[in-house]
């Protein structure tokens, strides 16, 4: 599990193929500060740009690390089939803050961007969700972007999907690579985990179990 508070922005350095056919996925090698690595273990999670993988090689005092992704999860995430700066997360502990909402690290969609404007000290982030997750999505609503965890704003339902608005303080920007997006850019979306059970309560007309 994770929170959507971005600990560190490492990059894809290099990508390497797990086989020859389209069924077959690709190797990342991520670097990172070595410092940020310490306590990271062989088989350990790491969220990359809201994807949880799992950390396969490991070398610390070269800040870099590897994960293996399936071809059904490059199939359904976006940048990570390309060299380029990622947010990471590493998992989240029973100890720890929960200082946004539960974030699983499954990617529930792609959405794209529709706008990136400055708005006094912040930024206005528009993005524009698959129709399929339009129900999942409310104001002031969480929402998972690349990996961070978002308040929704405004949201309107269009035709071919539903545009949500949010609202990026200079910290998210200067801290993350949401900074770096454009009109067009494509980006991995999580919806809130409880209105995931929430649909799936109503949709069963579920009442609560007795004791």
């Amino acid at each position: 599990m994770f929170t959507g508070i971005i600990t560190h922005v490492g990059r894809i350095e290099a990508l390497h193929p797990l086989g020859c056919g389209p069924d077959h996925g690709l190797r990342l090698q991520v670097a990172a500060t070595p410092d940020y690595l310490d306590d990271v273990g062989l088989g350990d999670s790491i969220a990359i740009n809201g994807a949880c993988m799992t950390v396969t090689t490991l070398d610390r005092a070269g800040g870099a690390f590897t994960v293996d992704v399936s071809a059904e999860s490059l199939a359904r995430t976006t940048g990570l089939d390309q060299p380029g700066p990622v947010n990471l997360e590493k998992a989240l502990r029973a100890t720890d803050r929960l200082g946004s909402h539960i974030v699983s690290g499954h990617v529930d969609g792609v959405g794209t961007v529709t706008r990136l404007e400055p708005v006094g000290e912040s930024w206005t982030l528009g993005v524009l969700a698959p129709p399929v997750l339009a129900k999942y999505l409310a104001y002031k609503g969480s929402i998972t972007v690349n990996g961070v965890s978002l308040t929704i704003n405004q949201v309107t339902d269009r035709p071919d999907g539903c545009e949500v608005t949010i609202n990026l303080i200079p910290h998210t920007v200067q801290h993350t690579t949401l900074g770096t997006l454009a009109a067009g850019s494509r980006v991995n979306l999580e919806i809130d985990m409880m209105a995931r059970y929430v649909e799936r309560m109503l949709s069963l007309g579920a009442t609560p179990a007795s004791a």
